[in-house]
């Protein structure tokens, strides 16, 4: 990449606003995705508190759930509110990301395409309309921050401190924070201000080596909530695939199901070949930034057990920055490849922003209609609950996964999903109504 003085362009705050006009669908979005922004609001509303000195915690992400919870006591009951939020925050990232792309020498509007296709692309849209993804915002809020300061024309001593504090921010959010100081390492190759780049690398290294001394041996040997953060080697090469192929993937709403689809799987891994033989062709330094970039930000993920959108968050603007600095080098050909990997990313984000709309309007009707027929249930048997053959089962498995309350009434062990010609009190019908049965 080459170094560019141009100064503070004009054309960021549309960039920002283009990005939060793709994404109204999740504006618009009247209820919540899963049982985590449910429980975080009774956890809001009670007498947990982040636990910022408990760091044998799992996940020790104490900057996140305080956020999170002084954002659920404020705007839970108003989710379009909730959402506005979260989406215009993301959009704030893709404006960072025009930002620092144009001084690495991009010129404005391939800056803008490729921030605006990452903004609206699978990844960025699960991240985006999914309160329990703050986190990741956090991220990499701090990561582009972190490389505007390295591109000012400042000390490499500025730099490393910079990326030192900032990489703290990141780590009390999230352990994918891991993944900024291999990031700044593979900035230092390709662009010319190598030794603030190193400088800053050294800064976030040395913060990531605290974190790991503390924490190491417990997220290696701690009990797991959940089978995806099991973490074994063997998992690195099909976690990389699934991440490579997703983007494209427009039937698939998330990365976990990327390989269980086998005929479009291996349509968008013809078209990723395609991509990089692209980019191979038009410039190998792009092609190689694309791939050592990539598997960078996914680094402290590719070992966990599962593959989710919101992992590739960091990901998503790698590759997308360097596919569109790819554009006016290519030739015809290897243009049709870019632009139809673009398409199709932007189709699938789409889709799954569509997706998240759904089970959001099916939350907004189910919670409230779950909590009163819980109040109205008598006697000490659970609430039996028979979802309809034509009811998406899962999204009502996440909304009743351990919910502590919902609207001030209990929950908890008191409902219980049945299936087959089971005994139920309440069917529940594929838009979340439900409907009493005795």
């Amino acid at each position: 990449m080459k170094q560019s003085r141009r100064r503070f362009s004009p054309a960021w705050p549309w960039v920002v606003l283009t990005a939060l006009l793709l994404q109204w669908p999740l504006v618009l979005n009247p209820g919540y995705f899963s049982h985590d922004e449910l429980q975080w609001a009774a956890f809001a509303n009670g007498d947990l508190l982040a636990p910022w000195r408990d760091v044998s915690a799992f996940q020790y992400r104490p900057l996140t759930f305080s956020l999170w919870m002084l954002l659920s006591r404020q705007l839970f009951d108003v989710p379009m509110a909730f959402h506005a939020l979260l989406v215009t925050w993301g959009s704030m990232n893709a404006g960072l990301l025009f930002s620092v792309t144009r001084r690495f020498g991009l010129a404005a509007w391939l800056a803008a395409g490729g921030a605006l296709i990452f903004a609206a692309g699978p990844f960025a849209a699960l991240v985006h309309g999914w309160v329990g993804c703050i986190a990741d915002l956090l991220c990499l809020s701090c990561v582009l921050c972190i490389i505007r300061i390295v591109q000012q024309p400042s000390g490499p001593v500025l730099a490393a401190l910079a990326a030192a504090a900032l990489t703290s921010v990141a780590l009390l959010a999230k352990e994918a924070a891991l993944a900024i100081p291999p990031l700044l390492l593979v900035a230092s190759i390709f662009d010319a201000r190598r030794a603030r780049w190193l400088a800053a690398a050294a800064g976030a290294g040395a913060v990531a080596a605290i974190w790991l001394t503390l924490r190491l041996d417990l997220l290696l040997e701690a009990p797991r909530e959940g089978g995806q953060y099991v973490l074994q080697a063997t998992n690195l090469p099909l976690r990389w695939l699934e991440y490579q192929l997703f983007a494209p993937l427009v039937p698939v709403q998330e990365t976990f199901l990327t390989l269980r689809r086998p005929t479009p799987a291996l349509v968008a891994g013809l078209l990723w070949l395609w991509l990089v033989v692209a980019l191979l062709r038009t410039d190998r330094r792009l092609a190689l930034l694309f791939l050592l970039g990539g598997a960078a930000a996914l680094l402290p993920v590719l070992p966990l057990s599962g593959s989710w959108n919101h992992y590739g968050y960091g990901f998503a603007a790698v590759t997308a920055m360097t596919v569109a600095a790819a554009w006016p080098l290519a030739h015809r050909v290897d243009r049709v490849a870019i632009a139809l990997f673009a398409g199709m990313t932007l189709l699938h984000g789409l889709a799954v922003m569509q997706g998240i709309r759904t089970v959001g309007e099916v939350q907004s009707r189910f919670s409230p209609a779950l909590a009163t027929a819980v109040r109205l249930h008598e006697g000490s048997t659970p609430l039996l609950l028979h979802p309809d053959p034509d009811a998406n089962v899962w999204i009502f498995h996440r909304l009743t996964n351990d919910i502590p309350r919902y609207d001030g009434v209990p929950i908890g062990e008191r409902v219980q999903l049945v299936e087959g010609n089971a005994p139920a009190d309440y069917r529940i019908l594929a838009d979340g109504r439900l409907v009493r049965l005795r």
